[in-house]
């Protein structure tokens, strides 16, 4: 009896590792491919610290993408490290995803010059959710107050390296910063596209590195 119900435990295990299929793109190979496309912005290959494969977005007015040629991606978990900066009004960074092109898709985007702060409305600032092109950040901040935007706690280092986790299961979204068992922010999804373009976000003059992109997807 134990004997078939390990068998039926290891068969069962298995096909939920052969549903899941893990992806991590090597960023420089696909920079250098041309596979990386940039909105906005000019991306650049730099080593920061003992980071490897670092992208380099420099920054410009409006908000800047870098779609990921041949990478899509619809329910799962999304994983990156990102690298802001502790300046005012100048560091919007995050990933964008089920993008059908350059102004529609959702994005989960952090401000790291809020992570520390001492006021308690810049900290609830500190993680965002947006739907675009209806549903940008200036009106869910109106109608929907400290719903689609955070603190994180522990709240990281402004300067530091951030690592995010966001898992989307159909309507739902998560998001959970620097391996914490506890989610940041838990919303339902604004946008109805069923599209599946992903890449790195930067927002209104803001630079920024991310690195160790890994999609796990259902």
């Amino acid at each position: 009896m134990f004997k078939s119900i390990f068998v039926i435990i290891f068969i069962f295990a298995g096909l939920v590792c052969r549903a899941q299929k893990v992806i991590e793109p090597d960023l420089s190979a696909l920079l250098k491919a041309h596979k990386i496309v940039a909105v906005n912005r000019s991306i650049t290959e730099i080593m920061v610290g003992e980071k490897k494969k670092v992208l380099h977005f420099d920054a410009k007015p409006s908000t800047g993408i870098a779609w990921i040629d041949d990478l899509r991606f619809s329910d799962g978990i999304i994983e990156f490290d990102v690298k802001g900066k502790n300046v005012l009004q100048q560091s919007f960074v995050g990933i964008a995803f089920h993008g059908s092109n350059d102004s529609t898709y959702d994005a989960i985007y952090f401000r790291p010059f809020n992570f520390r702060s001492t006021e308690t409305e810049r900290r609830n600032h500190s993680v965002q959710y947006i739907s675009l092109p209806k549903f940008d950040w200036p009106l869910l901040r109106k109608e929907h107050p400290n719903q689609y935007e955070k603190p994180i706690n522990p709240a990281p280092e402004p300067e530091g390296w951030l690592h995010a986790k966001i898992v989307v299961d159909g309507l739902d979204v998560k998001v959970f910063v620097n391996n914490s068992t506890e989610p940041s922010l838990v919303v339902k999804k604004l946008g109805n596209s069923n599209k599946e373009k992903i890449g790195f976000w930067v927002g209104y003059e803001s630079d920024g590195d991310f690195s160790d992109l890994k999609i796990t997807q259902k």
